[in-house]
């Protein structure tokens, strides 16, 4: 999508300068700009809410927590032949 955007001239002259530097187009270099920010903006997301449960004191170790699942279920061993409830 094109669009117009008023920018002042020391920033075009530094657009121009990153798009040398870079071998690139003007255009080029905002797209890349606008991407990084997006970038930015979902770390930032991440961030915000990866360790969430930790922050609140509730974080457990995904690990040990499937394992205590785990150990809630009947080993092949302890049905001593029975039918497997899961079985058909």
């Amino acid at each position: 999508m094109r669009f117009l955007a008023d920018i002042p001239d020391d920033d075009v002259q530094w657009l121009d300068a990153v798009a040398r530097t870079e071998g690139k187009s003007r255009a080029a270099v905002v797209r890349d700009a606008v991407t990084a920010f997006r970038h930015r903006d979902e770390k930032a997301g991440m961030e915000k809410y990866f360790g969430l449960w930790e922050r609140h004191g509730s974080a457990v170790d995904g690990l040990d927590y499937e394992r205590r699942l785990r150990d809630e279920w009947p080993s092949v061993d302890d049905l001593d032949g029975k039918k497997r409830p899961d079985a058909a």
